[in-house]
């Protein structure tokens, strides 16, 4: 059965479209566009005009993707900056009117469990692990092993809601890091009491703009997870931390949804990797839109 799932993302739109087959995903087609739905109202819960006229003209672009490949099923789910917009609702009115297809909202948690299955897709958990998705609206945080989910949570403290939130300088000051790591210390509370790892699993999204940085190259097309050395993975961290919005411009290996976004995004990787002491980081092209795919 060829089935698509589209992720409307906080930052960016990703279209998947599959044959899955007993369980097994065969790709056909991924496109993702920065649509960038929560920026100028994510923190006052509203779809801002701009954004909304983003989101239905690339919603329409990914419908003519699946008419033309004759996808029988569109999964389209709506997380983050959907779920807590006050006017949601006319989004979702207006996709199915114009494109006929729905858009389910989900809580973070679903949000959380679908990443988790996308990622143990194509990745074997031979030692206990925490994986991070870093969204524009919400950052899920997922414990796990090799029997199954340990712990997790979604937490309301993506990259795009901190951009909002806080007046920051470009570069980064030292003042800002702080307040960007003190109000991820806030949101996240006692979650990392219970977490006993030193292996982090990066889902997708930024962590495949890291990985393009230090390979100098696109990241495989594959579902497989890839880990990469620890020290050349904190080089690249601290670059984009330090870079600016020119350097970054610049960079042939930063595309252009995160430009603006991507120091934030290190912040808090940096954060989560210190959080945890960790070791081991593996990259996984794998998250929300697999485990959408294998759901059903």
């Amino acid at each position: 059965m060829i089935v698509a799932a589209i992720d409307l993302g906080t930052n960016t739109f990703s279209l998947a479209i599959c044959d899955v087959v007993n369980g097994k995903l065969n790709l056909i087609h991924q496109e993702k566009e920065g649509v960038q739905l929560g920026m100028g109202g994510i923190n006052q819960g509203y779809i801002a005009p701009d954004a909304f006229k983003r989101a239905m003209d690339c919603l329409g672009r990914f419908k003519l993707s699946c008419e033309k490949l004759a996808v029988q099923e569109i999964r389209a789910i709506g997380t983050s900056a959907i779920r807590d917009a006050k006017n949601a609702t006319e989004l979702i009115q207006k996709v199915k009117e114009q494109y006929q297809f729905d858009i389910t909202i989900i809580d973070g948690i679903q949000e959380a469990n679908y990443i988790y299955q996308g990622i143990a897709y194509a990745h074997v958990f031979s030692m206990p692990s925490l994986i991070i998705d870093i969204g524009g609206g919400s950052t899920e945080l997922i414990f796990a092993d090799e029997k199954g989910i340990i712990a997790l949570n979604s937490f309301n403290m993506g990259i795009s809601r901190i951009y909002q939130l806080f007046n920051l300088s470009d570069p980064l000051s030292i003042d800002d890091i702080q307040k960007i790591e003190r109000y991820l210390d806030a949101n996240t509370g006692d979650f990392f009491k219970t977490i006993k790892t030193d292996v982090l699993i990066g889902a997708a999204g930024s962590f495949d703009t890291f990985y393009e940085m230090i390979h100098k190259s696109k990241y495989p097309v594959t579902f497989e997870s890839v880990e990469v050395p620890m020290e050349m993975f904190k080089q690249i961290i601290e670059e984009v931390i330090n870079s600016s919005f020119e350097e970054r411009n610049a960079h042939p290996h930063i595309i252009e949804i995160r430009k603006r976004l991507a120091p934030i995004a290190a912040v808090k990787t940096r954060w989560i990797l210190e959080k945890i002491k960790a070791t081991k980081i593996i990259f996984s092209p794998c998250s929300l839109k697999e485990g959408v795919l294998l759901s059903k």
